[in-house]
């Protein structure tokens, strides 16, 4: 629907690009007209995911920052997720997770940030976001695949 996603395209300027990535057509749907009517079209590209991958092997290390914002607690393989954000994150990428203290518990997240730390992100910060758990990672300049 682009909550997050048209202040983002508004904030990358013409030159910067906002990938957005949905299970649903639908949503991705919904998002193109409000970014037309906005005329932020242009730095906007939606992709269909599916259950097992994001679809963006295509992007190796081409993003700067990936906002994971009360998705993960529905990925079934976390440690496939987190190693595909690695790997499309350029070196020093940022990945900001947010999940609602409503659906995650404490203990969940921090298991979810040990996988993220065991995909080669360095934990930053722990921002406060409202109602909700936050981590702000970083990808390392090596990444060491198991």
């Amino acid at each position: 629907m682009g909550y997050f996603s048209l202040p983002m395209a508004k904030m990358v300027g013409d030159q910067g690009k906002v990938i957005c990535i949905d299970l649903q057509d639908k949503m991705l749907e919904r998002l193109v007209k409000r970014a037309t009517k906005e005329d932020l079209l242009h730095r906007i590209e939606t992709r269909v995911c599916s259950y097992d991958s994001l679809k963006v092997s295509d992007m190796k290390e081409e993003i700067d920052f990936v906002l994971a914002f009360a998705m993960i607690h529905e990925v079934k393989d976390k440690e496939r997720l987190y190693k595909e954000l690695y790997e499309v994150l350029k070196p020093k990428g940022t990945l900001l997770v947010v999940e609602p203290k409503g659906h995650v518990s404490e203990k969940d997240f921090a298991y979810s940030m040990t996988l993220c730390e065991e995909s080669g992100f360095t934990l930053m910060e722990r921002p406060v976001i409202g109602k909700s758990n936050g981590a702000l990672f970083q990808k390392g300049i090596a990444f060491n695949q198991k």
